[in-house]
């Protein structure tokens, strides 16, 4: 216990003072976690038990991860997703699996048990960094987003299944019909388990809870909840985050949802913190230097073929930024491929040496992930340019003029238009997202054309100097910024009316003196007081 505490103490330290100065270059802290990992590992020489401790802890934090996320994600929302979990996500982990296999049997002579396990190993991506970072992003609901959120959620069933393997080529007694018939009866156990606690358990179990009226028991109801589910599900033989994910799923339907989630999120971060500093103890320092050059090679070729391998996958069902977008996010391997391997070593599936360069390799894609991802807008406008105007059938040419230009139709510029609709002002819609320029033309809305509104060759077409005004609606400040500037330099008399999240964007575009600059934190603050300090009777 003596040691526990003392490892837990120097994990907190480090990891502390490392992220508060990578913070300062903007590094994201999962590195200062994996960095952390590895500086215990080097020059702390703690014993297995202790290590094992924290390694237990760590596993909660993908547990939570992952109920977290079940909770955006009901089961009717599963149904309406069912292409990008179980035909983007199957073709994914079927082809690279595949793919990887044949590179491992035949170009480096592995054997084909190896091969099999190394290749399925490396389809799977990190579940843990993407999600994370997707969410602290707010991209898990957009395009890409959805997609690389279903294919993770296959990998993570596909786990199952890959892990059933490399027992099956451990074991020379077991039968694999013995094996599947299993899995098939553990599984209709676990759905019949789960429809049942969520149909008619869950619901009156929380309203028992709520009527405490107590932070306390709520706060450990859940707690007892995703720590239930994910025993059932690894009782039967799936993992601890499958079992977490359903339950998230279930209580996705309940008017708690966002209480649990609120509550859960501090835990969630903490353990995930945890989790990666596990995963930066498995690196060992002496197979670096020894074989530095192979493992930066053999990443960089896993990354790149795992890369082109989603590509051309995904290329015939989706726009092509959204393709690209996907494919930097998925590139990486994951930290369940870290468990395969890990199996695969102790049962003599593969060797010590590929073990380690293996897991050295995976945790090298993990470290790049988080700036690939943080970065993916720049790469991809970078590699793959936006179309000044792609959709036809959405353009045409009528000579614009006496008409308000909207910048960006997301929520703010879909209200916009609907209240110059209803005003019968003539306007028109400029948006870089195709996914919402064919929802808005499906929805019946002719005046939306697909155009990136930062080119000033776009705002011209639309004749901006004859128009009665512009209103920039868009999230992204550099555009906004790009946006007004062209604005500008095409008509100084245009009136433009700008929305702002913040003072710090309201300084980006001081030297413009744009007269209309809504910053909305400060309205929605003013009438929240104004309507808090109004007593009606």
């Amino acid at each position: 216990m003596h040691n526990n505490l003392l490892l837990f103490i120097v994990v907190l330290a480090i990891s502390i003072f490392i992220n508060i100065f990578l913070k300062k270059f903007k590094i994201p802290t999962i590195i200062g976690y994996i960095i952390t990992g590895f500086i215990i590992a080097s020059f702390y020489h703690f014993d297995q038990e202790s290590r094992g401790f924290l390694t237990q802890i760590s596993e909660f934090g993908i547990v939570f991860l992952m109920f977290t996320i079940g909770l955006e994600f009901s089961f009717k929302y599963l149904k309406k997703t069912k292409k990008e979990v179980f035909v983007f996500g199957f073709l994914q982990v079927i082809l690279t699996g595949f793919i990887f296999t044949l590179i491992c049997l035949y170009i480096f002579d592995i054997s084909l048990h190896a091969s099999m396990t190394i290749g399925f190993a490396l389809s799977l991506s990190s579940t843990a960094i993407v999600l994370k970072i997707l969410n602290e992003k707010n991209e898990l609901h957009s395009g890409y987003g959805k997609i690389v959120l279903g294919v993770l959620i296959f990998q993570d069933l596909a786990v199952i299944p890959i892990l059933i393997m490399v027992s099956v080529f451990a074991s020379n007694n077991q039968s694999l019909d013995q094996v599947l018939i299993n899995l098939l009866i553990n599984s209709i156990i676990i759905i019949i388990t789960f429809l049942f606690l969520g149909k008619y358990i869950i619901e009156r179990y929380f309203k028992l809870i709520a009527a405490t009226k107590s932070e306390e028991i709520f706060l450990i109801s859940v707690l007892f909840l995703v720590t239930l589910t994910s025993f059932i599900a690894e009782q039967l033989g799936f993992s601890y985050s499958l079992g977490a994910f359903l339950a998230g799923m279930m209580l996705a339907e309940t008017k708690y949802r966002f209480r649990i989630e609120s509550d859960l999120v501090p835990f969630r971060d903490l353990l995930l913190g945890l989790f990666f500093i596990t995963i930066g103890m498995q690196i060992d320092w002496h197979w670096i230097i020894d074989y530095l050059f192979e493992i930066v090679a053999i990443t960089m070729i896993i990354i790149s073929i795992k890369a082109i391998i989603i590509f051309a996958t995904l290329y015939p069902f989706s726009q092509k930024r959204t393709v690209f977008k996907t494919t930097i996010a998925l590139s990486q391997v994951g930290e369940f491929a870290l468990v395969i391997f890990t199996l695969a070593y102790s049962n003599k599936i593969i060797s010590g040496v590929e073990n380690q360069i293996l897991v050295i390799s995976v945790i090298l894609s993990m470290i790049l992930s988080p700036f690939m991802l943080n970065n993916i807008k720049n790469i991809v406008d970078f590699l793959m340019p936006e179309p000044t105007i792609l959709r036809q059938r959405a353009f045409r040419d009528d000579g614009f003029s006496n008409h308000m230009v909207i910048c960006g139709y997301g929520p703010i510029g879909q209200h916009v238009s609907k209240s110059l609709k209803e005003l019968g002002i003539k306007y028109i819609i400029l948006e870089h997202d195709i996914a919402l320029v064919d929802k808005a033309i499906l929805n019946g809305e002719k005046d939306i054309f697909f155009a990136n509104a930062a080119q000033k060759s776009v705002l011209e077409h639309f004749n901006v100097k004859g128009s009665n005004g512009v209103i920039v609606s868009i999230a992204n400040e550099k555009q906004k910024r790009l946006i007004c500037e062209n604005v500008v330099s095409i008509s100084k008399d245009t009136n433009i009316v700008v929305v702002v999240n913040n003072e710090n964007e309201e300084k980006i575009l001081e030297d413009l003196n744009i007269k209309h600059v809504i910053n909305d934190r400060e309205i929605i603050s003013n009438l929240l007081v104004q309507k808090a300090l109004t007593c009606q009777i």
